[in-house]
């Protein structure tokens, strides 16, 4: 049979059952052109592991079923597909600890003994790839299961947000629309009633977390892939402009291959220099994007965004200068 699925063979099985044909091991072999031993596990295993309510008949030398409510509990996953799952449940344990993990384990778990006979080695995955992530804040799984929760159910949550820009907490009452995981850190799109708006919230700033029975309808309107593409970075909201970043040679090799936007656009200069065009709303993130590059990079527009950076790196120029006469 080759590689098969054993789903197609427990599918076929159920389904001459249900016609009352009356299938044995001998039968299911020749169609699969497996071995009747294995045939007979097959059986064995729907009776014993997916409790199919098999019973055999020695009048008809074949099997039917005890019960005619049954169904089968299986759901095909070819064996590509299967690695594919066990791949997203090592992502969402590297980007949520183990709230979404633990849930995909049992998934996982119940698939590969269906099909453990086709997919050797998909267990290795999880020792072939992972994901690292640095400088993200991670989200407690209680906070992060109840209002994705919400999110599913279409309920509001009540809670307070810490701002770090005011080092203050204010009591919100949301419509949370989406989740989503920005460089590892966790955050909701919702609308706030405080604010009479859209807004961003980090999942670690939430505390004192309620989910409410009070229901809401999200507008049809909203489109969450208009929202995440709408500007460069995290900070969104209509496009005010365009960020014209021009890089070293030496960090051009580095960016020329990134995506920082779906609509930016690179230019290869004859000198080596690197262009990069994209749209901006907020110029602070891209501020901070910048900085990381030091020399490497010159903001050549907006000149709102230059003169940001040329004062932050006036700001760090003084705090690195050392006295006459020597270092400190």
């Amino acid at each position: 049979m080759g590689q098969r699925n054993i789903y197609e063979r427990y599918t076929w099985f159920d389904s001459q059952v249900r016609a009352g044909r009356h299938p044995n091991a001998s039968k299911l072999a020749a169609r699969f052109e497996i071995s009747v031993k294995t045939a007979q596990r097959d059986i064995e295993f729907m009776r014993d592991r997916l409790r199919c309510p098999l019973v055999y008949s020695t009048s008809e030398k074949g099997y039917h079923y005890e019960a005619d409510d049954f169904s089968l509990p299986v759901t095909y996953l070819s064996p590509d597909e299967l690695s594919s799952l066990v791949l997203a449940k090592q992502f969402l344990k590297d980007v949520q600890g183990d709230y979404l993990s633990h849930e995909l384990e049992a998934v996982i778990g119940k698939i590969s003994s269906i099909l453990e006979d086709s997919v050797e080695g998909s267990q290795g995955l999880e020792k072939t790839i992972s994901i690292h992530l640095v400088g993200y804040v991670p989200t407690s799984d209680q906070v992060f299961g109840d209002i994705l929760r919400a999110c599913i159910h279409r309920q509001k949550i009540s809670f307070s947000y810490y701002s770090p820009l005011s080092d203050q907490y204010t009591s919100r009452i949301a419509h949370p629309y989406h989740l989503f995981s920005y460089m590892g850190t966790w955050h909701m799109i919702a609308w706030c009633e405080k604010r009479e708006g859209l807004r961003d919230f980090v999942l670690a700033r939430v505390r004192d977390l309620e989910v409410l029975p009070e229901k809401f309808r999200r507008p049809r309107e909203f489109d969450v892939d208009a929202y995440m593409n709408a500007t460069f970075g995290l900070f969104k909201g209509p496009a005010t402009g365009q960020a014209v970043l021009r890089f070293s040679p030496e960090q051009g090799r580095w960016v020329k291959n990134q995506i920082w936007h779906r609509h930016q656009r690179i230019e290869e200069m004859k000198d080596g220099f690197i262009e990069m065009i994209l749209p901006v709303s907020d110029l602070n993130e891209i501020k901070m994007e910048v900085l990381k590059f030091g020399s490497g990079v010159e903001v050549l527009e907006p000149v709102a965004l230059r003169e940001m950076v040329a004062q932050e790196a006036a700001k760090m120029q003084r705090l690195y200068e050392f006295p006459a006469g020597g270092g400190k």
